[in-house]
């Protein structure tokens, strides 16, 4: 309770702080109008994302026609990220918030829907994508908390859709740019869908039966039945605490009898029960999956939700016995242009 509350607080505080930063921009405009050598950057959409992957798959398609800011930092929490004042700002002046919905950013939403912003839009991308009795709730996500698993796109399909979305709407908002946003859509879907088909081929080389997804935070409910996995349980419950001593134990009960070869950690949850359960179920444990923080670091050609889906697809493929040789070609880099 103590948290929420100050939750709202904070919420209600970054609002204020986006109130007064545009009415302060307002006087400002109608006092001075002469253009200033930002006004070529303040042309283009101002667009606000969330999470790293989603961030990535914008900037592929908008290039550099748009002003894209990313909100949560990687390495974060992103299901209790909270605003800060400079975030609350950057909303207030978008043009266009992209998140992923499914109630995963309700801060974002709720700053953004009190900026006063009439021309102010939201595109909640995985709302979009599958209808609501697509929704998956299960052991970190269950139904009694109202809040559905929002991971969709680690399921690369879900991305294309994501992809095709943010398209269609850059170009409704920004039509003399549309040729543009097209281009560079149908270059980073073609990736998408190279992408899609070798993880499809790699997990088809894992032994049928050990085709079984045990992780610490549970990202993969939608990537598991698109690829022909199973995921077999969390260890981390819906809290986003750590597992008392009997659903630890029930996890190793769970895995003795599924026979699973590795239990999967996170780069972003960090957790020593990992380690103790792996111990006591004689397993291995991998410790690299991610689901929202890209691999290396900004500007290297792996640093982008295709490159994060590589590196995922090689940490999880073959501890399970499988090999990734289907996505052995595949370039991570981004692939808009930079050309005005």
């Amino acid at each position: 309770m103590q948290l929420a509350n100050a939750k709202a607080i904070g919420i209600i505080a970054a609002i204020v702080v986006v109130a007064a930063i545009i009415g302060v921009a307002a006087m400002s405009a109608g006092a001075n109008p002469v253009p200033t050598p930002a006004s070529v950057e303040s042309e283009k959409l101002a667009v606000v994302t969330s999470v790293a992957p989603i961030t990535n798959i914008v900037r592929n398609v908008g290039g550099d026609r748009i002003q894209l800011t990313g909100l949560v930092p990687e390495g974060v929490n992103s299901h209790t990220f909270e605003l800060a004042p400079s975030d609350s700002i950057a909303v207030g002046k978008a043009d266009l918030v992209i998140i992923n919905g499914l109630h995963l950013e309700t801060d974002i939403e709720r700053v953004a829907q009190a900026a006063g912003k009439p021309d102010l839009q939201i595109l909640r991308l995985a709302d979009s994508t599958i209808t609501r009795d697509q929704w998956v709730f299960d052991f970190s996500f269950p139904e009694e908390g109202g809040d559905p698993n929002p991971h969709l796109w680690l399921n690369v399909a879900h991305a294309i859709k994501y992809a095709q979305l943010v398209r269609d709407k850059l170009v409704e908002m920004d039509p003399g740019n549309a040729d543009y946003y097209r281009a560079n859509a149908d270059r980073y879907l073609a990736l998408l869908q190279r992408l899609d088909q070798g993880i499809m081929a790699s997990v088809q080389t894992i032994p049928a039966e050990q085709r079984k997804l045990l992780t610490y935070h549970d990202s993969w409910a939608y990537f598991a039945p698109r690829y022909g996995m199973k995921v077999i349980g969390a260890v981390q419950p819906s809290d986003f605490g750590e597992p008392t001593p009997q659903e630890v134990a029930s996890i190793i009960d769970q895995i003795r009898q599924e026979k699973v070869p590795a239990i999967f950690a996170s780069e972003v949850f960090q957790s020593k029960v990992v380690d103790q359960i792996a111990k006591e179920a004689n397993v291995q444990v991998v410790e690299t999956l991610r689901d929202d923080a890209l691999p290396g670091n900004a500007g290297e050609p792996g640093h982008t939700y295709v490159g994060m889906m590589l590196e995922n697809m090689r940490n999880m493929i073959v501890p399970l016995g499988g090999n990734v040789d289907a996505l052995s070609d595949i370039d991570p880099a981004d692939t808009y242009t930079g050309d005005l």
